[in-house]
């Protein structure tokens, strides 16, 4: 197996392809390791000293590190535990754990014309773009002109990730929808 290695606008997050699927339909966000108990892979790769983070998109998964910890310790032993984890034949999450979905159900299914626009130019144009950086965006709402998104991954404490929000997504979304003022991170 090889799992070729890209860097994030995160440089405390690097971005591994092992060239095989590694979620079918969603994707899942660990910030800890005892959020981890149904993913065998994020499991693995919290065991690593220094691991702080694990998201794990359609074909890649992100490893995020602590301050104090060295890229060129911890890639080999990432790699590994990836490379341990694809040989064992386990899937990257066991059963079915909603706080993983990226249909989330703390926000509300949008209703309005306007809030399904929103959906629709994140879900076509902002995720996937993200997604090459190692990180996913969700839409959590739309109040008072406001669009509410939850950034995870490689996005999740990115020094580029203001940027992003308000030179990018937000630019974008005033241009197709007038009604849009601002856009906000949450957690």
């Amino acid at each position: 197996m090889f799992i070729q290695t890209e860097g994030t606008p995160n440089p405390a997050t690097l971005k591994f392809m092992p060239g095989v699927p590694v979620m079918e339909s969603r994707t899942a966000n660990f910030t800890a390791a005892t959020e981890a108990t149904n993913s065998p892979l994020a499991t693995g790769l919290f065991g690593i000293e220094g691991v702080t983070g694990v998201f794990l998109g359609a074909d890649f998964i992100t490893a995020t590190k602590s301050d104090d910890k060295d890229w060129d310790i911890m890639k080999p032993l990432i790699l590994g535990a990836i490379m341990e984890h694809f040989q064992s034949g386990k899937a990257a999450i066991e059963g079915d754990s909603p706080d993983t979905d990226t249909a989330d159900s703390s926000a509300p299914e949008p209703t309005g014309g306007i809030e399904m626009q929103i959906k629709e130019l994140i879900d076509t144009r902002v995720r996937p773009a993200v997604a090459q950086d190692g990180g996913d965006i969700i839409y959590k709402g739309f109040e008072d002109g406001v669009v509410l998104l939850h950034m995870q991954g490689a996005c999740a404490g990115c020094p580029s990730s203001t940027a992003t929000l308000k030179n990018g997504i937000e630019n974008m979304l005033r241009h197709y929808i007038p009604e849009v003022t601002e856009v906000r991170a949450v957690e």
